[in-house]
């Protein structure tokens, strides 16, 4: 049975599954849709056209799928789209998506979003990414899968931060971070390879090798970016027999071949 505190305001056209759990002072609107298993903390507004998938926990005074900060948005019914598993924590904001883009915003499942975190229209969130208290990320913006943002930290609008990348806390980062990289700084710029958290997702230590010669070739070997790309799928090939390493060297050639905003350097 659906469990809607007393002091709750739920609209008669939401859709909640038979035990969706609604707190004390929240605000459900009336095109929302909670699946099962999801608790929705005290003073949270739901609103918009947000669906929410199965086992998500949002703590108190979070404001999920309000209106985009753009100026352009002229109240079309765009949408937010919240996967499973996430845990949204206190305050964190995040918007839907505007017609200049798909229309969507996408959060993927197994996110653990902290404190005053700030997800804007259009992003698009993986799956298993951290996002550390006060990470404010801009419109258009693509996170893939076990990316961690750190504190404070700020991402411009239409920038990629690519699987199992790292942002360092209080860093603002204005182009592309390739997979597997850390970045840091007030302009972030490359601090190598994440190789622990690489080694905590059972990465082999041949994989972690091969991807720091293509960190090297890429930022410490004086090429253009025409010529390490060339010399990264070089050494995909020369890993050809492993593939889950020739995978990972993909990815990576793969993603900083697709950058249009150019990637950190």
């Amino acid at each position: 049975m659906t469990r809607i505190h007393a002091s709750a305001l739920v609209d008669s056209k939401a859709e909640l599954a038979d035990d969706v759990e609604i707190g004390p002072y929240s605000v459900i609107g009336p095109n929302v849709k909670i699946d099962s298993g999801t608790k929705v903390g005290s003073h949270t507004v739901i609103e918009g056209y947000t669906t929410i998938g199965r086992e998500n926990n949002f703590a108190h005074f979070a404001a999920i799928g309000g209106a985009p900060q753009d100026m352009k948005y002229r109240g079309e019914p765009t949408q937010l789209i919240i996967g499973d598993r996430n845990t949204i924590r206190e305050f964190t904001t995040i918007h839907t998506g505007t017609s200049q883009d798909e229309g969507i915003t996408r959060i993927g499942d197994d996110n653990w979003i902290m404190a005053y975190v700030h997800i804007a229209h259009d992003c698009q969130i993986g799956n298993h990414t951290i996002f550390s208290s006060n990470a404010q990320i801009a419109g258009h913006v693509q996170v893939c899968d076990w990316a961690i943002m750190g504190g404070m930290s700020g991402v411009h609008q239409f920038v990629r931060v690519g699987q199992h990348a790292m942002l360092g806390g209080a860093s603002a980062l204005v182009q592309d971070i390739p997979p597997f990289v850390i970045a840091a700084g007030d302009k972030a710029s490359p601090h190598g390879i994440n190789v622990e958290g690489l080694k905590r997702r059972g990465f082999s230590s041949e994989t972690i090798s091969a991807l720091r010669q293509a960190y090297k070739v890429l930022y410490k070997d004086g090429l253009s970016f025409e010529e390490a790309k060339v010399e990264i799928q070089k050494i995909a090939l020369a890993h050809s027999a492993d593939a889950a390493t020739a995978e990972k060297l993909t990815q990576f050639h793969d993603f900083i071949a697709a950058s249009t905003r150019g990637i950190i350097r």
